[in-house]
């Protein structure tokens, strides 16, 4: 890390405080009604109010805590780094579960060094906190990965056949036809798949060792930032497509020992976006 910049634990500091005051926003307005606001890829892309509200007191908090850096969010416009540092913020990831009342969602905050772009980024620090559960994940780029003081570690590699695999579908129906079909061809494979509808949370749980691995398309910046550290960080491989880093056309975590043989899987039941 280049010496202007700050600690990375001083960064984890922020990003924590910040996360816990923005998950208490979300709790309490949980308790009452909550609608969606608008939709945004497709009419199932929904937004509520307090994704908003949740993203708006985020970024005003880190502008009072860290003036000069960058803000990348789903719910609002970015703004340009003048530190080199950039915060890559999902206000509620697993809004769906949130309208619903599912307590599976989560607040995720990294910050990044160099641009907001998954292929070129550092990522120096990262939490996710579910508010309706109280856990919080966190991890410094070299320092490990916790849930909550809890040392975490992926599971130890195992065999295709006794993989527990987590996964999420995209918003567009074409691609989610697309994602059906490989997941039915992949069942019979592996020990059995889950689908929590929180992508940060999924991949805190492969840190954790709750699944084995887990894949995705379409991802946002934002859903895999502060979460693909984490799982990092825990001892995990975090790839993309072939040669590349995770971002929006593939995402997929695993023990190291794991990852190419369930790569070689994927790609054998069509899980992996056609070449365009």
């Amino acid at each position: 890390m280049s010496p202007s910049l700050p600690a990375t634990d001083e960064l984890l500091s922020v990003a924590r405080a910040v996360a816990l005051e923005a998950g208490a926003l979300i709790l309490e307005a949980r308790r009452g009604a909550v609608s969606v606001a608008a939709a945004k890829s497709s009419s199932v892309d929904v937004v509520t109010q307090v994704d908003r509200d949740a993203e708006s007191l985020i970024r005003g908090r880190l502008a009072e805590l860290r003036p000069g850096d960058g803000f990348f969010g789903e719910e609002s416009e970015a703004e340009s780094s003048t530190s080199g540092l950039t915060w890559v913020v999902d206000p509620i990831d697993g809004t769906v579960n949130f309208l619903y009342g599912i307590p599976h969602y989560a607040v995720s905050i990294a910050v990044v060094e160099g641009e907001p772009d998954p292929q070129s980024w550092r990522a120096l620090a990262g939490v996710v906190v579910n508010p309706a559960s109280g856990e919080l994940y966190s991890a410094t780029a070299g320092g490990g990965a916790h849930l909550g003081t809890q040392r975490l570690r992926v599971a130890d590699a195992t065999s295709l056949e006794q993989s527990l695999l987590a996964t999420g579908f995209a918003y567009r129906a074409e691609t989610r036809a697309e994602q059906g079909a490989a997941v039915a061809r992949l069942l019979p494979r592996v020990r059995d798949i889950r689908r929590m509808g929180t992508a940060s949370l999924d991949l805190c749980a492969v840190a954790s060792g709750r699944v084995n691995a887990y894949f995705e398309r379409t991802l946002n910046p934002w859903d895999h930032a502060a979460g693909a550290l984490i799982a990092t960080e825990a001892g995990a491989a975090v790839e993309g497509m072939p040669g590349a880093r995770a971002d929006h056309r593939f995402t997929l975590a695993a023990h190291p020992e794991s990852i190419g043989d369930l790569r070689a899987l994927l790609a054998e039941v069509g899980a992996f976006p056609a070449a365009s």
